[in-house]
């Protein structure tokens, strides 16, 4: 028996034979052709046939996978036709006298390297799919085929990484679980893992590249390890956890609509971190509660136009609609920076998780965020809406931001449009200026959402991204706790509510200290809503209060781990 140790990437247990992918290893020739022309020629009826087989591939998906599966093929459609990377390859080809496999792949890797050393993680994610295109263009210029993944039995996937393509079209119903050597928790596999609930140990290194096929593997998922080879007595253990398990989460599924009350009566929230109008569909089907995001970029990004008004006005009531009586927090636009839009200049930073983004490019830009207001006050109608703005570090970006709020309401009112009235507004709490002027900032709003990732990445001036420093980026540090607890006791002390819809609010290891500290609505992914709510509603909201107290005390976030451990073993 050996194990195996990597990331925990979405949680789980899984005992299988193991299926191994090793696509074959791809050599692209350099070379220099004495016909640019008829280069470039091949090279663009290889993206062609790129284009025709992608979307064969969204035809066949569309009818068993869902939207959000489906939009990955859509993505790279617009990849293939991205004006900039044709143009560079075509300039390699006609100007250097390359051949197309050797243009094709230098400058796509370029641009997914450019895309890596971003901080955003949509934007790293897509350095992946320009490699996964360029790819399907190179096995057309080399007259290789596509690589297939067919599952022929219940197993575990182990493989060095894969791509989206590989990963959106295995067959579910087969597919117990994931073993890579490569990736990270916000890698495809893994997004893709925790959406369907299946069982994922990412980067667990090399080592999974010495496991053979169809050897026994136990995947455990909770703790980041793989089992080779386990013993009949290990064997059983984890198939007695399997079935607790599996038990567990039915019943917790089935609870999943009744409301999150502890043991001694407090009553909280849960709500979802949406995306889309299939996260909207899902959220209601888990019981959530209402939406705590709504992030708007996906009617921004992957696109070369700007959304008008009456296209995001759709989108907008569409989910809507979905929540139904449901409260909706419906973030404004967190983009720039590092989320960059074609169709709007935003110039290059060298620091743009430090720059001009999110409400700073709004409020310097009043006509284009105008546009988005009025498309949510339109759509607000008849439901219980509250418009949120990111990235808020002053009391006067609050006030500004709700002057052009009401200037929009002004122009629909005047046009004599119909839109929502009863309308709270508020901030995200994600900068340490923000946390550290909450009293002053709870008196320009009706609620504050705690944003953890980006709050614990400014507080200990940690780039979560960085590999070098990543492991100091922990929510469960005592000096983001604290600026926690401050938000939450300023914001109860002027009335007005106080919710999390950063990661943290999904930790189950965090949950007894939020509860403790007053935290009012918890806002996580879909699939984490009906366990969350089955371990609210066994805990004591004063053994919590004690738990909060204590972890406030303490000076290192190794040392607020250690405690909670203890705590949950005792519980």
């Amino acid at each position: 028996m050996r194990i195996i140790r990597g990331i925990a990437a979405s949680p789980g247990i899984a005992i299988g034979p193991a299926h191994v992918f090793q696509p074959e290893d791809l050599h692209v020739p350099v070379q220099f052709v004495s016909n640019p022309e008829a280069e470039w020629q091949r090279m663009q009826e290889a993206f062609q046939k790129a284009k025709n087989q992608l979307q064969e591939i969204a035809s066949q998906a569309a009818g068993r996978l869902q939207q959000q599966d489906v939009a990955i093929f859509e993505a790279h459609l617009q990849m293939l036709e991205d004006p900039e990377l044709q143009a560079s390859v075509q300039a390699a080809i006609l100007h250097e006298g390359k051949n197309a496999e050797s243009a094709l792949m230098e400058n796509a890797e370029r641009y997914a390297v450019q895309l890596e050393s971003l901080n955003d993680e949509y934007f790293r994610a897509r350095a992946a799919d320009i490699r996964d295109v360029a790819r399907r263009c190179l096995r057309i210029l080399l007259g290789k085929p596509q690589p297939d993944i067919t599952l022929l039995q219940p197993s575990i996937l182990v493989a060095r990484d894969l791509t989206p393509s590989d990963t959106v079209l295995l067959d579910k119903s087969r597919l117990l679980g994931f073993c890579t050597a490569e990736g990270g928790a916000t890698s495809h596999t893994a997004i893709l893992a925790k959406a369907l609930g299946i069982p994922a140990v990412v980067g667990a290194g090399p080592q999974v590249l010495e496991i053979e096929q169809n050897q026994q593997l136990v995947l455990d998922a909770w703790h980041g390890q793989v089992v080779l080879d386990p013993s009949e007595d290990i064997l059983k253990q984890f198939q007695d956890k399997q079935r607790a398990a599996r038990a567990q989460a039915a019943q917790e599924r089935a609870d999943a609509a009744k409301p999150a009350i502890t043991r001694d009566g407090r009553r909280v929230e849960v709500v979802a971190n949406v995306g889309h109008l299939d996260d909207a569909h899902q959220a209601v089907a888990l019981g959530a509660e209402g939406i705590g995001l709504l992030r708007t970029e996906f009617l921004y990004l992957d696109r070369q136009t700007e959304p008008d008004e009456e296209e995001q006005y759709r989108a907008y009531r569409a989910i809507f609609e979905v929540m139904g009586e449901r409260p909706v927090v419906i973030r404004t636009l967190d983009v720039g920076g590092d989320k960059a839009l074609p169709y709007l200049d935003l110039g290059h930073e060298e620091n743009p998780f430090l720059g001009w983004r999110a409400i700073r490019m709004c409020l310097d830009r009043p006509a284009f965020f105008k546009t988005q207001l009025r498309a949510i006050l339109r759509a607000a109608v008849g439901h219980d809406i509250r418009i949120m703005f990111p990235m808020i570090a002053t009391v006067r970006e609050v006030r500004q931001a709700r002057a052009l709020l009401e200037e929009a309401r002004l122009e629909l009112e005047h046009a004599g449009v119909p839109f929502g009235r009863q309308i709270q507004v508020g901030i995200m709490i994600e900068i340490p200026s923000a946390a550290l002027m909450a009293d002053a900032l709870a008196k320009e709003v009706d609620f504050f959402s705690i944003g953890t990732n980006d709050l614990t990445q400014y507080t200990l001036a940690v780039e979560r991204t960085n590999k070098r420093v990543a492991h100091l980026s922990n929510a469960l540090d005592p000096a983001v706790l604290r600026l926690i607890a401050r938000v939450i006791e300023e914001g109860h002390r002027a009335g007005i509510w106080v919710g999390m819809c950063g990661e943290m609010a999904g930790d189950e290891r965090a949950l007894p200290i939020l509860l403790g500290l007053g935290l009012d609505e918890f806002s996580m992914a879909p699939t984490l809503i009906p366990h969350a709510k089955a371990l609210i509603r066994s805990c004591s909201l004063e053994a919590c209060q004690a738990i909060a107290r204590h972890s406030l005390t303490l000076s290192d976030y190794t040392e607020v781990e250690t405690y909670l451990q203890a705590v949950n073993s005792l519980a």
